[in-house]
């Protein structure tokens, strides 16, 4: 018996066990891709199982979806997997920076992958996901037929005659394979979902971590890389902690060396937040607005680095002695438990906490470089 079966929502009336089974043996993210974009399509659509979903919205789906890991986070899908390559075959221009991760840059995201032709992918992806995935509904009536080019052919036809009795997760638009180009969700099913939706959803999202993984084994804040956010944090109590700083003394930015204005700081991503994919302390600096837009998401030069943990440095020093203790230990939590540091002390130690970052900034680099990202960004 799978393992994720007891996690699950039980049914009177679905075949949960075959429902548990949707994602084992799975080689690339297609699987994984195609459900969770029918959860999302269901919720954009309130449930409503009336209308059949084309292939062709379901791949425009898929794409937006894979299109933040990729594109942003520029993550593996896998040796096997070809949904990274479709990405990159399509003419997709869009902003990374106009992007704010909310549900309206995801139907602008969507109106762009539309503008492709899509015929290829579709017919690349028809070869096997949406037939194979009903499978375990089917396991039974498909048994007959050994080879995977069968069980695809085969598959409309069983899944339409046996929708009421078996209730697989949905049928085809047509009882052949060359016809079918949209799939019409069983209504218990869809039900099913909308009763369990955020445990369904976070089961999904579980199982595609798991795969990602796999994939992405030295890649930091992983689960915080497969999905768009629906919003960026707001920098707000990072910005006040540096305007602090810069009351009790002058501040000079570490790339141009001007000093900076508390009135007009920008908070800036030392290692980028489309890398580490987090808002804390120790990788912020205070800088200027027009050098943050210039750096964007690249790694600055390694002659910044220095100056960087001085600057650090300098932060948490006069923080220790101008802000209340427990005010101090909350700035300086992530800075304890992402760092691996010991004792609070050592952040004061200039020497211990150049090694600190040293040691931890090199591989992040080293990993940050492997996945793309440019590491030696200058400002002039």
């Amino acid at each position: 018996m799978n393992h994720n079966y007891h996690n699950l929502p039980l049914s009177n009336h679905l075949n949960i066990l075959a429902f548990s089974q949707l994602f084992r043996s799975t080689t690339n993210s297609y699987k994984y891709l195609f459900f969770y974009s029918i959860l999302d399509i269901l919720s954009q659509r309130l449930f409503d199982d009336s209308e059949s979903i084309s292939f062709q919205e379901l791949m425009i789906e898929m794409l937006a979806n894979a299109w933040y890991p990729h594109t942003f986070f520029r993550l593996s899908f896998g040796k096997q997997d070809r949904i990274a390559n479709k990405l990159d075959s399509l003419d997709l221009r869009v902003n990374t920076t106009v992007l704010k991760f909310n549900s309206s840059d995801k139907i602008a995201l969507k109106e762009i992958i539309s503008q492709n032709n899509l015929t290829a992918i579709i017919t690349d992806f028809k070869k096997n996901v949406p037939f194979r995935l009903l499978r375990p509904f089917l396991l039974e009536k498909l048994r007959d037929f050994d080879v995977n080019y069968e069980v695809v052919k085969k598959t409309p036809e069983i899944a339409s005659q046996y929708f009421s009795i078996l209730k697989p997760l949905y049928r085809f638009n047509a009882n052949t394979y060359q016809d079918s180009t949209a799939i019409l969700l069983h209504p218990d099913w869809v039900e099913y979902f909308k009763q369990n939706f955020i445990i369904i959803k976070g089961w999904v999202t579980w199982e595609w971590l798991q795969y990602m993984q796999k994939n992405n084994q030295n890649v930091p804040n992983l689960v915080n890389k497969l999905f768009a956010p629906e919003k960026r944090n707001s920098l707000t109590n990072q910005a006040n902690y540096w305007r602090f700083i810069l009351e009790k003394q002058p501040i000079k930015c570490i790339y141009s060396g001007q000093i900076l204005n508390k009135n007009s700081i920008s908070i800036d991503h030392y290692l980028p937040w489309s890398f580490v994919a987090h808002d804390h302390l120790w990788n912020l600096i205070p800088t200027m607005n027009n050098i943050n837009s210039s750096k964007s998401n690249n790694i600055p030069s390694s002659q910044y680095l220095a100056k960087f943990i001085q600057l650090q440095h300098q932060g948490l020093t006069i923080s220790h002695q101008y802000l209340p203790r427990k005010d101090w230990l909350k700035y300086t939590e992530n800075y304890l438990l992402d760092l691996k540091i010991s004792h609070t002390e050592d952040l004061l130690n200039f020497e211990l906490l150049t090694n600190i970052y040293k040691r931890h900034f090199q591989p992040l680099i080293s990993i940050a470089k492997i996945y793309g990202f440019n590491d030696n960004w200058t400002y002039s």
